[in-house]
């Protein structure tokens, strides 16, 4: 028998609590298959979605038979998450790499778009998880009146209340904030890796940059042109006899005298 989802108070209130907010870049965009207006529309969508789930899909790690039903309208949005979820990148990305605990914790934030509800939401999930395997955590989750509600079976998840009125700063991205492996997997892979930069990289000023016409923009070109050198004399200076090579012209006044 299946134990059930235990109860668990709702202490994260960001995604709760409503307010007034005004469109803008500051909030999150919304992808549905209810407002597609042109057929390039639905690849944009799809890599919407993998955005969320995965943050970023490879060719490899692509899905094109699920990506051709969602084009040609067999599947709905919500099975397309779904089979995201499922998929083998996914598996061997989050859910082999990390415990349960940490596995709910990036699902919940990916798939209801909100932080999780403390310790007790994470431990009640993990119980799924353990007893339904990832197959019924992602149905669970997929099929809650939260997840339906908010994004039902034609809009993407996205990440929910991001920015909050009154707030200087708003909350990190779920990616940032939450890495695909967890501190154990990230030191066997080797990270944080030092890369060190031996080219030491400049900034200057808009102001200080030559504008068109200046001169210093053509020292380049000036520099690559090609300029033939004098030849080399064939005999030395210092071996010409400058008596006999320069004709001697007598004077007027000498041929009269003699």
């Amino acid at each position: 028998m299946a134990i059930p989802l235990l109860n668990y108070p709702l202490v994260t209130q960001n995604p709760r609590v409503g307010g007034y907010e005004i469109a803008g870049d500051d909030q999150p965009r919304i992808f549905s298959t209810e407002n597609l207006l042109s057929p390039g529309d639905i690849g944009t969508l799809i890599e919407a979605a993998y955005r969320q789930i995965f943050f970023h899909a490879f060719a490899s790690d692509r899905e094109p038979f699920l990506e051709s039903q969602l084009r040609f309208g067999q599947i709905t949005v919500r099975d397309f998450i779904q089979g995201l979820l499922l998929s083998e990148t996914f598996k061997s990305s989050f859910y082999e790499k990390n415990s349960n605990y940490r596995f709910v914790e990036q699902c919940v934030q990916r798939i209801l778009g909100r932080d999780i509800h403390g310790e007790q939401e994470k431990r009640a999930w993990a119980i799924i998880v353990a007893t339904k395997g990832i197959e019924g955590f992602v149905d669970e989750l997929l099929g809650s009146d939260e997840y339906l509600d908010n994004f039902g079976y034609n809009t993407v998840p996205y990440q929910r209340r991001r920015v909050l009125p009154g707030r200087s700063q708003g909350e990190l991205p779920f990616n940032i904030k939450s890495p695909r492996y967890d501190g154990y997997y990230r030191s066997i892979l080797g990270f944080p890796q030092i890369i060190w930069q031996t080219q030491i990289t400049s900034y200057k000023p808009q102001d200080k940059k030559p504008k068109a016409g200046d001169p210093a923009l053509y020292a380049d070109m000036a520099r690559a042109l090609s300029i033939p050198k004098n030849p080399l004399p064939r005999v030395s200076a210092q071996n010409i006899n400058i008596e006999a090579s320069v004709p001697y012209r007598k004077s007027e006044l000498a041929t009269t005298q003699a």
